[in-house]
């Protein structure tokens, strides 16, 4: 499992920080736009796969729409002014210490 960071905003994977689904969507709204995403997913591997490039233009901005609407990516989702640190690493943001305290627990 991926850890998450103790504001919720970030989930880490291989030192690189990953911003999480906006908490403040109803499940249903989530829903509909995780079953959106994963339909765009299918149809960016079937566009690959066709080598049609408008195919994958499309879809391909299926994709970032539905991870903008999850608040995944666009704008950020909280309200306190912090920056977006999205695909940083992690070792070389605000969360470096609180990362690293993870993996002296786990040696």
């Amino acid at each position: 499992m991926n850890p998450t960071t103790p504001d919720g905003r970030y989930f880490v994977v291989k030192d690189q920080l990953w911003r999480c689904s906006n908490p403040g969507l109803n499940d249903d709204e989530r829903q509909r736009w995780v079953n959106e995403l994963m339909t765009a997913r299918r149809a960016v591997k079937s566009a690959k796969a066709s080598g049609d490039p408008a195919q994958l233009k499309a879809a391909r901005g299926a994709v970032n729409t539905a991870k903008v609407a999850l608040g995944e990516r666009g704008p950020v989702w909280w309200d306190d002014g912090s920056p977006d640190l999205n695909r940083h690493k992690v070792t070389h943001t605000l969360y470096a210490q609180w990362y690293a305290s993870l993996n002296e627990t786990d040696t």
